[in-house]
C-alpha cells in the first residue's frame, strides 16, 4: 500500500489553487513547484549547488535518455543517480513514454509493451511497464512514473479509447512490480491520466487512477501540440476527477500563463525545458514580459536584467554585458541567462504561494499578466 506523502496546507477561497508540502526520501517540497529538466542529469547551463542556493529541492530526470546512456550497470555501480551526479536533493523520473511517443516511425506500442530503436545508435529496445519500474528503481527516483501511452491530438475515438485502456494495464502492471519489489523501490510510483481530448475518456481515466494505489497522480497528454484553448479546456475538465488527497502533477508546461492556468486548477507539480531552452537562445523573463538580448536595444543598456532579481547576471552584470556574451556565442551568457530564468521562475512561484496565502490569487494573476502579456486575464 502506497505511503500518503501529500499535506494540503492553504487552500485560495475562489480558486482550486493550494499550499501543500511533499515528504519525499530526500526532503520536503512545499507545493506548487516548478521543476528544472535535468534530461541527463544535468539541468543545462547550470551548477547543482547553484540550483539549490536558488531554492530548489525537486529536479526532473529522463528514463529513457539514462537508460540509453549511460546505462543502468553505470548507474547501478554508483549506487543511483543521486551518487552519479552529486544532487542530494529529490529526482523525479518520466517514465520514457513521451520520449517512445516522439520518436513516431522508431517504435510500435503492443499491449505487452514499446519495441524501440534508439535515437544514438539504432539499436532496438523494449520497455515494458514492468521494466521501466525496475530501472527507476535502479535510478532510485524519488518519484518515478509508470508507463503509460501518450497520444497526439485529434486521433479517432478508438484510438484514443484502446491508449487508455492500455495505459490502465501498464498502470496496474507497474503497481505489481512495485510491490514486488518492495523494498527495492524506494521512490513513489505516480499514474498518469490518459483519454487523449475526450471527455469521458478523460474523466474515466482521472477516476480510475486516482482511485489506484498510487500515492500522486500526473495528467498526461497535455501539452502535446494541441491549441492554448484546448489546454485549458482539458485542464479544467481533467482535474476536477483527480482527488485532493493527492498531489498532481502536469508535465511539460513551463511559461507563466500556463503555471498560473495549472496552479489555479489545484496543480500542485509542472515541469518544462523552456525556459533553460530559452536561456541559452538569449530570451530571458522579466516582469514586462520575454526579452531578446540579442536585439540591439540592449547594447548600451546599463540595467539589470530584472530589478531586483538575486540571480549572478542581475547583481553583478548589465544587459550591454549579457548581450554582448549571446552575440558572440560565449558559453558564459548561456549559464547567466539559465541562473537568471531559473530564478525568475523560482521566485515567480513563491509570489504565486504568498498571493495564496495573502488571499489574493486572483488579483495576483490579473495584475501580473496585466504587465507580462500588457493584457487583462
Amino acid at each position: 500500500m502506497a505511503e500518503k506523502i501529500f499535506t494540503p496546507v492553504v487552500k485560495d477561497k475562489e480558486t482550486k489553487a493550494r499550499i501543500g508540502y511533499l515528504d519525499l526520501p530526500h526532503g520536503r517540497v512545499e507545493t506548487p513547484a516548478f521543476m528544472p529538466v535535468g534530461t541527463n542529469a544535468t539541468v543545462k547551463g547550470i551548477y547543482h549547488e547553484k540550483l539549490s542556493q536558488i531554492g530548489y529541492k525537486l529536479i526532473l530526470a529522463n528514463t529513457y535518455h539514462l537508460y540509453l546512456r549511460p546505462g543502468m550497470d553505470v548507474i547501478r555501480a554508483f549506487g543511483g543517480l543521486h551518487s552519479f551526479c552529486s544532487w542530494d536533493g529529490n529526482i523525479l523520473t518520466d517514465s520514457g513514454g513521451f520520449q517512445v511517443f516522439s520518436l513516431s516511425g522508431l517504435r510500435k506500442i503492443r499491449e505487452a509493451g514499446v519495441t524501440f530503436q534508439s535515437h544514438i545508435d539504432g539499436s532496438r529496445h523494449v520497455f515494458t511497464p514492468e521494466k521501466v519500474v525496475d530501472i527507476q528503481a535502479v535510478i532510485g527516483s524519488d518519484i518515478a512514473m509508470c508507463l503509460d501511452v501518450c497520444t497526439p491530438p485529434d486521433i479517432e475515438y478508438r484510438n484514443a479509447k484502446e491508449a487508455w485502456r492500455v495505459t490502465k494495464l501498464w498502470a496496474e502492471r507497474s503497481i505489481a512490480e512495485r510491490d514486488r519489489l518492495a523494498q527495492d523501490f524506494r521512490g513513489n510510483l505516480f499514474g498518469i491520466v490518459q483519454g487523449n481530448f475526450y471527455k469521458d475518456l478523460r474523466k474515466e481515466s482521472a477516476i480510475t487512477i486516482s482511485e489506484m494505489d498510487f500515492p500522486g497522480v500526473a495528467i498526461g497528454g497535455l501539452s502535446v501540440g494541441e491549441s492554448k484553448a484546448q489546454f485549458e479546456d482539458f485542464l479544467c475538465w481533467t482535474a476536477q476527477y483527480i482527488t485532493e488527497e493527492k498531489p498532481r502533477y502536469v508535465m511539460g508546461i513551463g511559461s507563466p500563463d500556463y503555471i498560473f492556468q495549472c496552479v489555479e486548477n489545484g496543480i500542485d507539480l509542472f515541469d518544462c525545458v523552456l525556459a533553460t531552452r530559452m536561456a541559452r537562445n538569449g530570451g530571458l523573463f522579466t516582469d514586462d514580459g520575454v526579452i531578446t538580448l540579442k536585439k540591439a536595444v540592449h547594447k548600451f543598456d546599463h540595467s539589470p536584467v530584472q530589478e531586483g532579481c538575486t540571480c549572478t547576471a542581475c547583481t553583478r552584470y548589465s544587459r550591454a554585458y549579457l548581450h554582448h556574451l549571446i552575440k558572440c556565442n560565449e558559453m558564459y551568457g548561456g549559464m547567466l541567462a539559465t541562473e537568471h530564468n531559473l530564478t525568475y521562475l523560482y521566485n515567480l512561484v513563491e509570489r504565486i504561494k504568498a498571493s495564496i496565502r495573502e488571499g489574493r490569487f486572483s488579483q495576483f494573476k490579473k495584475e501580473y499578466f496585466r504587465r507580462f502579456y500588457g493584457k487583462e486575464v
